[in-house]
């Protein structure tokens, strides 16, 4: 039955601020619970889960004893965590729409920071030293951009003032996106390789050592997705050669571990996966969970939900 304003949808959501966006739209009654503590007694009727922003181990657990779900709204874009571990029937929507600014924002900042040697800037301050030399410049330089979504487009807007060009790749081609079959000639000819895919089976380990070896001397492998999508020990062989450069926000593992090869090596910018980590991330989250659930009340799909296994 399609709820109406006398008969609420139940939603379950992990934070108080996001149960007063919520609470703005007609048809709902956000009830808050707390991932660490045993689920409201509201959770036997509740249709509609937002799960918490950061997902730790077992947190697809949630969703038992719910047995009127129909829906689970991430406050995230990545969806994996959650893809095939819901009950039959229950919905997954994602957050795709709320953080591709901001992830953005970082590619562009870590592109710069490599091109301009801001790192090295940085270490020479630490220790007292003026070291002078000419840097690159991002202007002029052809970058490749694997994943054609949300991340993909916003980071085509930013880049636009930069004077560089731009190639798009998609899972398939289309209108100005390439297809997954021509990225092997593609590689070689830029100087930088974005990655802003989903984690799925098709994408992991996709920046494998073949992968990498096609990129030319000197180039710049930029993970903007998740850390599986980069193979790290063919990762770790490249920059040891030094003949790769990298920004990462992202790993595999991660958290990093002390004393992994990543921490040592040359030519590469780390960053604790902070790319999203801004300070409207979670009300803009928010906002994009509304909308999603307008659909819903209104018995229609959310444009975010996810299908197959993206």
């Amino acid at each position: 039955m399609v709820p109406t304003i006398s008969d609420p949808a139940v939603v379950l959501v992990p934070h108080a601020d996001c149960a007063s966006v919520l609470a703005e739209v007609p048809g709902l009654r956000p009830v808050v619970y707390d991932p660490r503590s045993a689920p409201p007694a509201e959770a036997r009727t509740a249709r509609v889960l937002v799960a918490p922003f950061l997902m730790t181990p077992g947190m697809t657990a949630l969703t038992d004893g719910m047995p009127d779900l129909e829906l689970v709204q991430l406050l995230t874009a990545g969806a994996e965590a959650w893809i095939g571990r819901l009950p039959e029937g229950v919905a997954l929507s994602d957050c795709r729409g709320a953080h591709g600014g901001a992830t953005a924002e970082w590619v562009v900042s870590a592109l710069l920071a490599v091109y301009r040697h801001l790192p090295r800037f940085g270490r020479a301050q630490d220790e007292g030293r003026w070291d002078y030399h000419r840097t690159e410049e991002l202007a002029g330089k052809k970058i490749l951009i694997v994943g054609a979504g949300d991340v993909a487009e916003n980071t085509v807007r930013r880049l636009a003032g930069f004077e560089v060009s731009t190639t798009l790749v998609g899972r398939r081609a289309r209108d100005g996106v390439h297809g997954m079959d021509e990225l092997p000639a593609l590689l070689p000819e830029h100087d930088a390789t974005v990655l802003v895919v989903p984690l799925t089976e098709e994408t992991r380990g996709m920046a494998d050592a073949e992968f990498l070896a096609a990129m030319p001397d000197g180039a710049v492998l930029v993970n903007g997705a998740r850390g599986p999508v980069c193979d790290t020990d063919a990762l770790v062989a490249e920059l040891d050669s030094e003949r790769l450069r990298a920004a990462i926000d992202v790993t595999d593992p991660e958290p990093l571990p002390e004393g992994h090869p990543l921490w040592k090596v040359p030519g590469l910018l780390l960053t604790p996966h902070v790319a999203a980590s801004v300070p409207l991330t979670m009300s803009r989250a928010y906002e994009v969970a509304a909308e999603q659930l307008r659909y819903f009340v209104r018995g229609e799909e959310p444009p975010n939900v996810v299908h197959g296994t993206y």
